[in-house]
């Protein structure tokens, strides 16, 4: 029985190690020396956002960037207030999603492709702040190399709560797998809060067609698709300039569901590479969890335990320092604690997304 504990966190620690090989290999480009030429649609989906747009907004007019050279379209999901647009300097246009499938983000984002007017197409959420230099990396980046779609990064603006902390761990190894993963030229997994692509490349890939009947899953989807039909496309844009700021949630149910939806969508990837690792992490949290509950029945001895955890927390804390220090380069907090909730957490909102069903913006999926 520990033997076959010890293999599983083994192979899981190989895997990540790979992650931070990958996570190497992706070079940080800061260059914006070039004159914009790009012109982008920002698409930003929202429901009930009235508070979190305002702000932004404001962050996207304080932009290093031309303001004839972008536009911003907000797509309403049947909010239940009206979002008034105060006056800015850009273009901010405010249009009603059209519903056609089950998932609101999908829609929202084809709904505004029908009046898109430039080529590149972002999207971002309404809880996000982006980052004055955003677009200008995008632009000069775009310039320099030969690519139709581009993911970037996501991090938290974080109190000092050990729950906001524990979501800013989880989101670095999420970012740090991302990143790892184009790295070594496996990329499967993208936000939505962050992403970029040309219009006629989402046409190409025939849009969001094949899974418009899950609820979420607009960015990785997509992703997966073209990186199955035109890898040589899609790159990762590691960049501070390029970080886009969004919020933790202040429950833990809201987390709770948030993961579980997030993880509802893994079955349905199309990289087999992404399934294979998401068993993976599956198997290294499942292994702490019954290796926990082994020792308190006295079938194993803590010092296997300790073991265990120690192999997998040393791994765990390498690619989240990268990442982290990548993110926001601020201090890593709450981590051994964080690292002992984690298995319970993960592994409970693995089997929930299997069998249950999980809350977003006040509907059930």
């Amino acid at each position: 029985m520990i033997f076959m504990l010890y293999f599983i966190i083994i192979l899981y620690c190989l895997g990540i190690i790979f992650l931070i090989y990958g996570f190497n290999k992706v070079n940080a480009i800061d260059y914006i020396g070039l004159t914009p030429k790009n012109k982008f649609s920002i698409i930003v989906p929202f429901r009930n956002e009235a508070e979190n747009l305002p702000i932004l907004l404001d962050s996207l007019s304080k932009l290093n960037y031309p303001i004839e050279l972008f536009e911003v379209i907000l797509v309403d999901d049947e909010s239940e207030e009206r979002f008034q647009v105060p006056n800015f300097r850009f273009q901010v246009s405010i249009i009603k999603n059209i519903r056609i499938s089950n998932s609101p983000k999908k829609d929202a984002i084809v709904t505004a492709m029908q009046i898109v007017n430039t080529n590149w197409i972002i999207t971002t959420d309404a809880d996000c702040v982006v980052n004055k230099n955003w677009l200008l990396a995008l632009d000069n980046y775009i310039q320099l190399h030969d690519v139709s779609m581009i993911a970037g990064a996501v991090t938290y603006d974080c109190d000092y709560s050990f729950m906001h902390h524990f979501q800013q761990l989880d989101l670095a190894s999420l970012q740090g797998a991302t990143i790892g993963s184009f790295g070594i030229k496996k990329g499967f997994m993208c936000n939505g809060a962050n992403f970029a692509y040309t219009k006629s490349f989402f046409k190409k890939l025939n849009g969001f067609n094949g899974n418009d009947a899950i609820a979420s899953g607009d960015d990785v989807f997509l992703l997966q698709k073209a990186i199955a039909q035109f890898p040589e496309k899609i790159h990762y844009l590691k960049s501070q300039n390029n970080i886009v700021i969004t919020k933790p949630v202040n429950d833990w149910k809201s987390l709770f569901y948030q993961r579980v939806r997030w993880a509802s969508k893994t079955s349905s990837y199309q990289s087999t590479f992404g399934k294979g690792l998401g068993v993976l992490v599956f198997g290294g949290n499942l292994c702490l969890v019954l290796g926990i509950s082994f020792w308190v029945l006295g079938l194993v001895s803590f010092p296997n335990i300790f073991l265990l955890f120690l192999l997998k927390f040393i791994v765990d804390t390498v690619l989240i320092y990268k990442a982290n220090h990548f993110l926001n380069k601020s201090k890593i907090r709450y981590l051994i604690l964080s690292s002992l909730l984690y298995p319970f957490f993960s592994t409970s909102v693995a089997l929930y997304s299997l069998l249950g069903k999980y809350e977003w913006k006040g509907r059930t999926f």
